[in-house]
Parts: C-alpha cells; sequence; structure tokens
C-alpha cells in the first residue's frame, strides 16, 4: 500500500508541478490592481516548492516588503497575509478595508508558510449563473485577484463552453436550425452544461458565443500566468436531440430533470459516438485554450442513471475517462461528487465504488463537494483511494441569509487532515452554489490553505473584526459572538432560512423553496442589532462595518415578518377585519422599509443585476432576453408552471418592493375582496392568476435603480429606532 500511495503521490505532483520560471510581473501587476499609489513599497521573488507543495515567505529588504513564493498564487497569499497580519487590512466582496499605515511594518524576521494541500479548488457549476451570469473581464478579473490572494491555484473555467460546442457541432454538418433548440440562455448555463435542461431562456445569439469564448480566452490567460491550473470542461453524454438526425442509429436514451423542464438526450457511454464526440470536443478545445490535463465532467447530476448494476456503472465511467484520454493521455477526470450526496438512495457504495475504480487513482480527483454538510468521504472509505478535497458549500441558490456552520469551518479541514482514515486527502475548496454573502466564512476556510494548524475561532474572529472595522471594541466583540451562537452555529437546518416576505403568498409560514426555519430563537439575534447600531459612531466610516450592518438589520426585520404574518392569519381567521388591515399593512410597510434599507448597499440591488445583464446585449433584442434571464432565474427560475419559483429568491432593493411586495398586495385584495362579497376565498384561483402576474413581470422591462442610494447608517438608525421594542415585544 505504501508503494502504490508514494507512486500516487508523485505522478499527482509531476501533473501539477509548476515551473520554477513563473511570471513575475504578473505578481507586481496585481499589487498594482489593489494598491496602486503604494505597489511601489513591494518586491517579489521565486521560491521552490517544499515537498512538492506551495510555500511563500514574507520578509524586509532595503526597507521595502519581499514577498516570494513558489507561484504568482503563493506570492499574492503573502500578499494578502502581510495586509491582514501586519496592515489590519482586509479585501472581501462585501467590503474592503485598505487603509495602510503610512509606514509599512517591517519584519524583523522571515515568515514562511507551507501549504498542507496540493489543490486550493474553487467554484461549482451553479456559481457561473447565480452570481457569475452577466460578469465582463472587468469583474473577472477582480475575481481572479482575489482567488489569488486567498490561495486558490484550480479554478473551475467553463465560461465559453457553449462556442467550443458550437464549432465541434458545426464541423460535423450541423445547421444552426438544429441547435436553436439546443443551448440555453446565459442564465442557465450550468444546468445546460450539466445536461439538465436544453433550449430555455433561448435561443442563444451568436454573438454571445463569440464575446464568451475571448472572455474565456482572458480568464485562462491570466489564471495560468498567476500559476493556477484551470479546470476546463469534458464531455458526459449530453446532446441535441437533433443528434438523432444526423446519426439514426445512434444509442440516445431520453433523461428528465423532473423540475418542469424537457427531455434531454444523453448519447449511450457504450455507442462508439461516445467516445469519439468526447474526443473531439476535448481537442478542439485545446486548440482554442490550451490545456492544464484538469476536466470536469458530472456524470448524472440529479438525473438517476437506467441502470444501477455495478457493471453498467463501471463501463460508463470508463468510457467517460477513455473520451478524455483518447485526446490528452494526461487527462485528470474531476469530478463533482454532488450526485452522491443528493440520490443516496441510489448510490450505496456498490454503484459508487463501480463507478470510481473504473478509473486509475492517478487520473480521478473527487470534490467532496459539501464536506462541512455532510462529509461523503466518510461513507465511501475516502473514496475508494482517490484523491479527494475538502470543500464548503455553504450557499444554496444565491439566497441572502445570514447563515453558516462557522465552527464546522473552523475545525473541519484540520481535523480531516489528522484523521487516520483520511484516506488521499489533497485539497480544500469553496464550491458554494453563490459568493458575495457572508464573506467571513469563505475567509475562514481559505485560512487553512495556508495554516492547518488547529485554529482558536475566537482569536481568529478579533483579527477579522479589527481588519473589518479598524478596531475592536467590546460592543464588536459581543456582536460577533452572538452571531458565532445564532446565525453562524450550523445546526438543525442545512441551508439558511429565508423569509416569508420572499415566498409566493400563502396562510403558511413557509413554502417549497421558501423556508422560513431559523436554526436559532430570532430573539437572539436583537442585542447584535443593538450593538451595531451603537457603534456606528466608533466604526460607520468602515465599508465592510456598513456592509455588516445593513445585512444584520435585514435578517432581523426578515425574521420578524414571520410574527407580523402570524397576526393578519390570526386576524383574518377570526374574522378580525380591522385587526387584519393593520398587521396587512405593517407587512407592506416592513418590505418598504427593507427596501430602502437594502438599496443603500450596491450587495443588494435588482437594477445592478439587470444593467449589468443589459449590458452584455449588443442589440435592443439581445437585451431584451438578457433581461429577461436575469429577472426569470431569481423568480419563477424557469415558466409561469415552474416547481423552482423562488429557489433563487434574494432579499433586493427593487425585488423587494416591485416583485414581492406587489404579490402580497394582491394577496390580500384578493381576500379582502372575497369578504366584501360575501364569498369563500379560492386559493387555486390565485395562485393561476399569480402565476400569470409572476410570469408578465419576468417578461417585462423597467429600470431599477443601478446605484446605492442613501446613508446606510441613517437608515439602519431610524429603522432600529422605529422596530427594535416593537420587534422585542413581538418576541415576548
Amino acid at each position: 500500500m505504501k508503494k502504490v500511495s508514494l507512486t500516487l503521490l508523485v505522478s499527482l505532483f509531476c501533473i501539477f508541478q509548476l515551473s520554477a520560471q513563473i511570471d513575475l510581473g504578473e505578481s507586481k501587476a496585481l499589487i498594482k490592481r489593489i494598491i496602486p499609489t503604494r505597489a511601489s513599497a513591494f518586491e517579489v521573488g521565486y521560491l521552490p516548492q517544499e515537498n512538492g507543495k506551495d510555500v511563500f515567505e514574507i520578509s524586509s529588504k532595503n526597507g521595502k516588503i519581499l514577498l516570494k513564493g513558489s507561484t504568482g498564487v503563493s506570492i499574492a497569499s503573502a500578499f494578502n497575509y502581510y495586509l491582514n497580519e501586519y496592515c489590519h487590512c482586509q479585501i472581501t466582496w462585501n467590503g474592503s478595508n485598505l487603509a495602510l499605515p503610512k509606514v509599512l511594518p517591517i519584519l524583523k524576521t522571515p515568515v514562511k508558510k507551507n501549504s498542507d494541500f496540493l489543490y486550493r479548488y474553487y467554484l461549482n457549476y451553479c456559481t457561473f449563473n447565480y452570481s457569475m451570469s452577466w460578469w465582463d473581464w472587468k469583474r473577472w478579473e477582480k475575481e481572479i485577484d482575489w482567488m489569488a490572494l486567498h490561495g486558490i491555484n484550480m479554478p473551475l473555467a467553463i465560461t465559453g463552453e457553449e462556442y467550443t460546442w458550437y464549432e465541434v457541432y458545426k464541423e460535423m454538418g450541423f445547421s444552426d436550425d438544429d441547435l436553436k433548440g439546443f443551448f440555453s440562455g446565459p442564465a442557465y448555463f450550468s444546468w445546460f452544461w450539466m445536461g439538465n435542461l436544453d433550449g430555455w431562456g433561448g435561443p442563444l445569439p451568436l454573438s454571445w458565443m463569440k464575446s464568451h469564448h475571448e472572455l474565456q480566452k482572458k480568464i485562462i490567460q491570466r489564471e495560468r500566468a498567476l500559476g493556477m491550473k484551470p479546470v476546463l470542461p469534458a464531455f458526459t453524454g449530453h446532446v441535441p436531440e437533433a443528434f438523432k438526425k444526423h446519426f439514426p442509429k445512434a444509442k440516445l436514451k431520453a433523461t428528465n430533470w423532473t423540475n418542469g423542464f424537457a427531455d434531454t438526450y444523453i448519447l449511450d457511454a457504450e455507442d462508439p459516438l461516445f467516445a469519439e464526440l468526447g474526443k473531439k470536443f476535448l481537442q478542439k478545445q485545446t486548440k482554442m485554450f490550451g490545456t492544464d490535463h484538469f476536466y470536469s465532467a458530472d456524470t448524472f447530476n440529479e438525473n438517476e442513471p437506467p441502470s444501477d448494476e455495478p457493471a453498467f456503472l463501471s463501463k460508463l465511467s470508463a468510457k467517460v475517462y477513455e473520451g478524455m484520454q483518447q485526446a490528452d493521455p494526461k487527462a485528470v477526470w474531476v469530478m463533482q461528487a454532488w450526485l452522491f450526496y443528493s440520490d443516496r438512495k441510489f448510490w450505496k457504495e456498490p454503484q459508487v465504488k463501480a463507478l470510481l475504480e473504473a478509473v486509475p487513482n492517478d487520473k480521478m480527483l473527487l470534490l467532496d463537494l459539501a464536506t462541512e454538510i455532510e462529509p461523503v468521504w466518510k461513507r465511501t472509505q475516502a473514496y475508494y483511494g482517490k484523491p479527494w478535497v475538502w470543500n464548503m458549500l455553504h450557499n444554496f441558490g444565491g439566497n441572502v441569509n445570514l447563515f453558516g456552520r462557522i465552527e464546522g469551518v473552523a475545525n473541519g479541514p484540520v481535523q480531516a487532515l489528522n484523521d487516520p482514515n483520511k484516506g488521499n486527502l489533497q485539497g480544500l475548496g469553496l464550491t458554494m452554489e453563490a459568493i458575495e454573502q457572508n464573506p467571513v466564512l469563505y475567509a475562514l476556510t481559505m485560512r487553512h490553505a495556508w495554516d492547518s494548524s488547529p485554529l482558536d475561532l475566537d482569536k481568529w474572529l478579533d483579527g477579522y473584526i479589527r481588519n473589518r472595522y479598524g478596531k475592536v471594541t467590546p460592543e464588536n466583540r459581543e456582536v460577533w459572538q452572538i452571531l458565532k451562537r445564532t446565525a453562524y452555529n450550523g445546526t438543525t437546518i442545512r441551508d439558511g432560512a429565508e423569509s416569508i416576505l420572499t415566498g409566493r403568498p400563502t396562510f403558511d409560514s413557509t413554502t417549497v423553496w421558501t423556508r422560513t426555519k431559523l436554526n436559532y430563537p430570532p430573539k437572539e439575534l436583537l442585542p447584535a442589532w443593538q450593538l451595531m447600531v451603537k457603534s456606528i459612531a466608533a466604526n460607520g466610516s468602515k465599508e465592510g462595518f456598513q456592509y455588516d450592518l445593513v445585512d444584520i438589520s435585514r435578517q432581523v426585520l426578515a425574521n420578524y415578518a414571520l410574527p407580523l404574518q402570524k397576526k393578519w392569519v390570526t386576524a383574518y381567521r377570526k374574522n378580525d377585519w380591522e385587526s387584519f388591515k393593520k398587521y396587512t399593512k405593517e407587512y407592506l410597510i416592513l418590505m418598504d422599509d427593507m427596501d430602502e434599507l437594502l438599496g443603500t448597499r450596491q450587495d443588494f440591488l435588482l437594477g445592478k443585476w439587470i444593467k449589468e445583464a443589459r449590458a452584455c446585449g449588443f442589440t435592443p433584442a439581445e437585451k431584451d432576453l438578457y433581461e429577461q434571464n436575469a429577472r426569470d432565474l431569481i423568480t419563477l427560475w424557469g415558466d409561469a408552471n415552474s416547481p423552482l419559483h423562488e429557489y433563487s429568491n434574494r432579499q433586493w432593493n427593487g425585488l423587494m418592493k416591485d416583485f414581492y411586495k406587489v404579490r402580497w398586495e394582491k394577496f390580500f385584495d384578493a381576500l379582502t375582496t372575497a369578504h366584501q362579497k360575501g364569498e369563500k376565498y379560492q386559493h387555486e384561483a390565485f395562485e393561476k392568476e399569480i402565476k400569470q402576474w409572476e410570469w408578465s413581470w419576468v417578461t417585462s422591462h423597467k429600470d431599477f435603480m443601478a446605484t446605492p442610494k442613501g446613508n446606510p447608517n441613517q437608515i439602519a438608525q431610524k429603522l432600529f429606532d422605529k422596530y427594535y421594542v416593537k420587534i422585542q415585544q413581538a418576541y415576548e
């Protein structure tokens, strides 16, 4: 066993080993992008890897800060470490603090950090749509910098995949008409790429394919220049319906995602065309973008295979890999292990083992996609010898909520590394469905990239607070202790609770996708709100503090919607119409107040999301199509009858007032009208009507505020004064 393990590790290191000739110019450029006026105070240099793993060192030289590393990522991580630990600065999606000291701190002795993780993985297919659908190069450049600063060296890179397939099929004789119903709209690529749907949100303009082909070139070039190894897509069997016209003898299977979309078609892995098509795709992709030999391919994502026979699954897996290997003998298959989590009834030990063991151990890498929720590695014998990556999933659908398993993230990677049954644990990663929220969880996870020693969470939080707010006060320290005990305690529920405000109107306290169950008594969050408001004078100038103030205020108000709903529901059932009018009015005013609060931060603007979508279009028709995609994904998700409505709900300015509030108004009007007419309220009729209104909203056009408005400190204070005592009383 020791010989096998050593051979496997050596093989992996050879694949991942980086040239000593790293591009130091890219490291300098990154520093200049982040601190343009102080970049000259830093010098960069090369440091060899140790034991096949990355390393960085920080020292002082001739009055300057010298950052040395084995890759551009290592140097960027050294820079981030220096900013955090010595300058007490911070870079996050939701507020940064780059107020460097006038005189940069000098290090008396060098600081050196080694990574215990060969791979530091980033992204989930879903992230490319729930967060990244409308990103241009400027936004991608910023994110790639963020990746490097946080030690990411293996990002999923699937932008522009649709154009690669377009070229492949055109060369195979397919017409544009053949492909018109195949490619989805831009907000749905994740599920198109995973074979869940065809065509929805389209037809996709060729201009999009070409522009994002060019965008992918920039993304890949920058990632590689910094020493990252991008994971590119591979073929898993999903083909156009027109495939049967061009290849009538092909073995095609119709499959359905069961979420309201039409069948998609999967080419049988036993068909000789399967490996041939997989080879064609990778050859075309390599010609366009080059390769680092890592390929992402997820078989049967939320679709059950036609047979649970181990022999069938083993053959299927072998054929998927064969298609990769024929095009690239060095190919390593990177698989999201989500299917073993989401469909555990099907994927029992014989099935999992058969799928995995058909591929050589050094040619496959497993992403344990939601390790902080449920470590699948523990029930699969650590993936039967395959290298695997510990990941935090955390966010589903881009929902806006304060939530996380902070203790699990603080301790989980270290515990896994020290577990004698960990097998071939080789990586750490972030595989969230959406980003740009709860920044503390992401900073905490990636802290392990360069330090796998046991963590004192309270001490780490003090550092986080200081870097974020400029100082640690008793008040803001207690805020984060409260958050740790409440929103971030990680118990009871799988993912963060939403507010009933974002659910399709109902008398119930929850809906299918708007789950309102909290993992803490909501009253226990109130002192954190009070302390944040009290801290405005001390910390209110800091961007990170302002974001946290708005987010905590938002969460308290969102929680309050539930007891308020219970009041008008009780009044309705008691036929107490005066109270019903009183409480429904308060309910609607709460939404107006939240809308105003959310409008103070760019992080919570519907207008920004839609403006960015429209900016991707070259013609008025394209702009309208992309706006419809943008509106649809975060509301209905599909058509008027979509079972996924509200899965990607967002507590955003504009959406709160123009969509959620209007729905509730229509609901209250329907209840009132039925009462006035002496008739029984018909919920089925209302549902039918509201679905059509929702669809009309999705297909309409309206400009929303795309830049923040108002002072977040002042508006949070105003809402605190208005609601605090009232909310306190509601929980007594």
